[in-house]
């Protein structure tokens, strides 16, 4: 079962650790919804990192353009009125486009292991 926003108290929990980690993500850099949720402990539990992304409260400093899917791809629904703004925001922090317009994950994938 996906847990959606608001669904459930466990959910609401799961969302703040979501936010926390995403917190911590640099700028320039990204980290897969996959990546997230095993660093939380929850390797299968992609989905519901993406539904926290979606869910992220208006206002919040919360980098959630830095989370996008395995492979580098963007989410085409992360910001449907204006599906253009994830890859701008990205690009601004310099973050690299390949032909395919994926990023070069090679070179920004976020390692919270690994000296910045």
């Amino acid at each position: 079962m996906v847990a959606r926003p608001g669904s459930r108290p466990a959910a609401a929990g799961f969302f703040t650790a979501v936010y926390a980690l995403v917190r911590r993500i640099p700028p320039g850099r990204v980290a897969t919804y996959g990546q997230i949720a095993k660093l939380l402990g929850a390797s299968r539990s992609a989905r519901n990192v993406g539904w926290a992304m979606h869910g992220t409260p208006r206002g919040s400093r919360i980098p959630w353009h830095r989370v996008v899917q395995q492979g580098g791809g963007l989410s085409p629904s992360v910001s449907p009125h204006d599906p253009g703004r994830q890859r701008r925001l990205l690009e601004r922090e310099g973050v690299v486009f390949l032909l395919n317009g994926k990023i070069d994950m090679g070179a920004h994938q976020w390692h919270p292991d690994r000296p910045a």
